[in-house]
């Protein structure tokens, strides 16, 4: 699948449940999807909101950024009849962020029938890496409705 989904597209894609559809930690820190594919996801996220005590982008802000994206890979190369939970998070923060708008980019680095692992770099408005993340993901059956 290279197409690019629309949001609406990739919830029901995605399996999410319409009676939690509003209350996604996504639209909590400001996450918005620009391109979306199985090869690829690019989201971006604002530093506003979601800073620590000292002004700078929360770590943990980091971490929902780089598993929403890295979640988004892994459903959309497990496929539809399938779901994908993640077990492992790892993020190596390089540098601070105190304004402006960080930028995430999710790739697969390994697509197996029970295991998903995808690389997030998240970047600063000039470029310049400020996270890098690695999430795994288990795949499961989808449950039976």
């Amino acid at each position: 699948m290279t197409e690019n989904l629309s949001e609406d597209s990739l919830a029901r894609y995605a399996g999410i449940d319409p009676a939690v559809a509003d209350q996604q930690l996504n639209d909590k820190v400001g996450l918005v999807l620009t391109d979306v594919s199985a090869e690829r996801v690019v989201g971006t996220m604002p530093v506003d909101g979601n800073r620590q005590p000292y002004g700078l982008l929360h770590g943990g802000a980091n971490a929902v950024l780089a598993e929403a994206l890295g979640s988004t890979v892994a459903a959309l190369n497990a496929g539809p009849d399938k779901i994908t939970l993640g077990f492992e998070l790892s993020c190596t923060h390089h540098r601070g962020v105190r304004e402006g708008i960080v930028t995430g980019t999710a790739v697969p680095v390994h697509v197996g029938r029970g295991t998903i692992t995808v690389e997030i770099v998240l970047t600063d408005e000039r470029g310049r890496r400020t996270c890098t993340s690695r999430l795994s993901c288990i795949v499961r059956d989808r449950p039976k409705a």
